[in-house]
């Protein structure tokens, strides 16, 4: 537990900038092992994308997201909602010199997206959409870009905005707590 502790620090003061990254680490791997940080259980809630006009009654309850580091330390899997109907997987990644997210979406298709380096810190991750599969970006309804706020070790604020017939079409946000 205390080895636990302090990896988490160290992985804290790299996002909030305290800590610079390791010699010979690049932007986006300080980046992904800032995703790391988050790995475990986060709990939240939605808003945007037609939640507002639900009645009280219909919104959608708290959501649910799980972080786990997997592939030898290479990749961060992102489930939102797991075991819903609605469970989407986020899986981020190094491309060389660039860090990576494909959305495995429930709508069936799967958008990649790009960090945008430009407008990013190691507290604001800024992706947008490069490609993807099972979806013409021109006609259909896909995610077109994510940013994803570390306020702190037990705040993360994810921003979604969705694009159809080539223009943006709706956007969510999770404000999410972590849960353990």
């Amino acid at each position: 537990m205390q080895i636990r502790l302090v990896v988490v620090g160290l992985a804290v003061a790299v996002l909030i900038g305290v800590v610079p990254a390791q010699a010979g680490e690049s932007e986006a791997e300080a980046m992904l092992n800032a995703l790391k940080a988050l790995e475990g259980n986060w709990q939240g809630t939605a808003e945007g994308e037609g939640t507002d006009a639900l009645p009280e009654a219909e919104k959608p309850p708290q959501v649910n997201h799980e972080f786990r580091v997997s592939a030898a330390g290479t990749v961060v899997m992102e489930t939102m909602n797991p075991s819903t109907d609605h469970e989407m997987i986020n899986m981020y990644h190094l491309d060389g010199d660039e860090l990576m997210m494909t959305h495995y979406c429930a709508g069936g298709n799967q958008p990649s997206l790009r960090l945008i380096a430009a407008e990013s810190s190691p507290e604001k991750l800024v992706f947008d959409f490069v490609g993807g599969t099972n979806l013409d970006p021109a006609v259909d309804e896909h995610i077109h870009s994510a940013q994803i706020t570390l306020e702190d070790n037990d705040h993360v604020i994810s921003a979604w905005s969705g694009y159809k017939d080539g223009v943006e079409a709706g956007a969510m946000t999770f404000h999410l707590v972590r849960a353990d």
